[in-house]
């Protein structure tokens, strides 16, 4: 369960754009004040304080090393569940999408092959990299909305399969700008959950990548099941507004989205925020809506699904950041 890290101490960097980045001596590229409603799939909430897009890993490693310990860090993909309340974010936001973008295989024989995934490549262009490839067992992650980091956090799955199924070993980065490889058995993984088992383990650390072993196949039938996936997806969820997939994670032997409907929830309504007449797990968007008003439909329908079934619903979606007025 041990890893081995690495520190990327000195970089030679290229000119930068911004003077935040070359105070940072990074390549990346630094924003001050940036509405993350533009980086969210619920499009909604405040501004990140500062919002950080790295050149690569190293980059990323450089830059981490030099913002002081007790900044707050968040590492976001494509926001697709994720809340930021109105207030913002008091820290530094991490960029992963389409920057820790790495996807290449590594190993091939008849049977099979490694590929590496970084944490920033979006979990659909990994389904169709595979099946392009002759590779089998990731058209699930067509149906997912986010990125492989993301992925990796959540345990997120659809269609009977989960990512940790596919896992041989991730890359790691921790908030002191080490990089280093962890195995599965260094984490707990369950349903919607991964934690890593070192007790003594007291710093962030988020994935930087995973390494997936795939069987080979062929690609028609593969490219198949990813079409027959996505058709699914269209017909059964909410894809026309803003939101974030599936709030809650489904009670052992029941569906959330079962037990929001019977409580006769469907279509409720706090400000611009809505719970889908089509799947009782989305939450909506209309177009004005705030964070406020989202995660005041999500305790709403927490509670009454309680009161009324002796349920409590686990939230999917995760939701940080500082209070603010909303709108």
């Amino acid at each position: 369960m041990c890893a081995v890290f690495q520190m990327y101490r000195q970089k030679t960097c290229r000119p930068s754009g911004t003077s935040e980045a070359s105070l940072y001596g990074v390549s990346g590229e630094i924003r001050i004040n940036e509405p993350m409603s533009r980086h969210t799939s619920w499009r909604t909430g405040g501004n990140a304080r500062r919002y950080y897009l790295p050149a690569d890993l190293e980059d990323l490693s450089v830059f981490l090393q030099k913002l002081p310990i007790d900044e707050p860090v968040y590492m976001v993909g494509l926001g697709s569940n994720l809340l930021v309340r109105d207030g913002g974010l008091p820290g530094t936001v991490i960029a992963a999408h389409a920057r820790l973008n790495d996807l290449q295989i590594l190993d091939r024989d008849q049977t099979g092959g490694l590929v590496y995934a970084g944490a920033g490549v979006a979990c659909a262009k990994v389904a169709r990299f595979a099946a392009r490839n002759q590779l089998v067992g990731a058209e699930f992650l067509a149906g997912i909305p986010g990125t492989i980091g993301g992925a990796l956090a959540m345990n997120a799955g659809c269609y009977g399969t989960e990512t940790w199924q596919l896992v041989e070993q991730v890359r790691v980065v921790n908030r002191s700008g080490e990089i280093g490889l962890r195995m599965p058995d260094a984490y707990t993984i369950g349903y919607r959950s991964v934690k890593l088992k070192t007790e003594s383990y007291n710093q962030s650390e988020w994935f930087a990548g995973a390494y997936i072993r795939l069987e080979s196949g062929d690609e028609s039938e593969s490219r198949e099941k990813i079409r027959r996936l996505l058709a699914l997806r269209v017909s059964s969820q909410p894809l026309n507004k803003p939101n974030a997939g599936s709030v809650f994670r489904n009670p052992p032997g029941n569906h959330a989205a079962r037990l929001i409907e019977s409580c006769g929830l469907k279509g409720s309504q706090i400000g611009g925020a809505i719970v889908s007449i089509k799947h009782a797990n989305f939450i909506l968007n209309t177009g004005h809506a705030s964070a406020k008003d989202i995660e005041g439909l999500i305790l709403m329908v927490k509670d009454k699904v309680e009161q009324e079934t002796g349920v409590a619903l686990i939230q999917e979606v995760r939701i940080i950041g500082a209070a603010g007025r909303g709108t």
